[in-house]
């Protein structure tokens, strides 16, 4: 039998979702790597008409052993001098900055705050905060499109538990609930199938979740 108190993070590792934390990895940091270097350049790649600092010439691979597995990356290459990530220098302070990342666009959706932290945290030092805030919405859009995606086979298992955590809101600190439901299909694959965030003390918003996901985990 699945134990039912299982660690958000050993789900992610361990379940069906690794996938797509590798791929979140993947994107964030290629999509880092990409702005970084736009900065330096002063121009986007392939803007032609634009005065520049150094230009685009082309990628190598470079091969990135992360505890989701192992990730291609392009890095970029530049046509004056060399270019570096940082964050692979330092791999495992960068991958569990960008772990917290996607693991708040999970949960509530990653803030402009958090991903200029882990900008300065990976060492790059080229992308501009209007960068940082369509790189937020291209993170949300990619979660949100998992966290809505159709659940298909059989799932007769169905856990939905709670706890409640301190957060800062409004200048003050307050008590909110985390709601995650989880399901095991019947060959014993968990599967996170959602989580929400909200009043500690309304009942209305987790019978609201708890109808939603038993619902959904039934028509699954």
């Amino acid at each position: 039998m699945a134990n039912a108190s299982i660690a958000l993070t050993e789900l992610a590792e361990k379940g069906s979702d690794v996938d797509f934390v590798r791929e979140m990895l993947q994107f964030i940091a290629q999509r880092l790597m990409d702005l970084d270097v736009e900065g330096l350049c002063g121009a986007p790649y392939g803007e032609r008409g634009v005065p520049r600092q150094n230009s685009r010439n082309g990628y190598r691979d470079r091969l990135w052993e992360t505890r989701t597995g192992a990730i291609d990356l392009r890095i970029p290459k530049l046509r004056k001098g060399s270019y570096f990530p940082a964050f692979l220098e330092a791999r495992r302070t960068a991958e569990k900055a960008l772990a917290a990342v996607i693991q708040e666009a999970y949960v509530q959706g990653v803030s402009t705050r958090s991903l200029d932290e882990l900008v300065k945290a990976m060492g790059m030092t080229g992308i501009s905060k209007s960068q940082v805030s369509r790189l937020c919405a291209e993170i949300d859009d990619r979660v949100r499109a998992f966290l809505e995606r159709p659940i298909e086979g059989d799932w007769p298992y169905l856990w939905i538990d709670a706890t409640y955590v301190k957060v800062r809101a409004s200048g003050r600190i307050v008590s909110v609930a985390v709601i995650l439901a989880v399901a095991v299909n019947t060959e014993g694959t968990r599967e996170v199938l959602g989580m929400a965030v909200g009043p500690a003390k309304r009942s209305r918003f987790g019978r609201t979740f708890c109808a939603a996901w038993a619902a959904a985990g039934c028509a699954a």
